[in-house]
């Protein structure tokens, strides 16, 4: 609903790109998480189909024990360590 909200409220100010984003950038974590998913999903549509074969291998992969999942506190602590904040 925030990213329907956002589109609406940018759409009655004129906003471009730069003033979205620094509007988006001030919501909470979670809202801007489905802001950028609702963003990510216009990019491609036409690949679904693609994305969902690669998710299934990997699931598959995961059930048989061919790879094991990372914790994300873990994913998130590489990811600050690498990039910082």
């Amino acid at each position: 609903m925030a990213y329907y909200k956002l589109i609406t409220y940018a759409a009655e100010l004129s906003m471009n790109a730069n003033q979205i984003i620094l509007e988006a950038s001030s919501l909470p974590l979670e809202q801007r998480a489905h802001v950028a998913d609702c963003l990510l999903q216009t990019l491609t549509p036409e690949n679904d189909e693609a994305w969902q074969a690669v998710a299934r291998k990997r699931l598959a992969e995961f059930d048989c024990g061919e790879v094991e999942a990372v914790p994300g506190e873990l994913v998130f602590e590489r990811i600050l360590g690498r990039y910082g904040t």
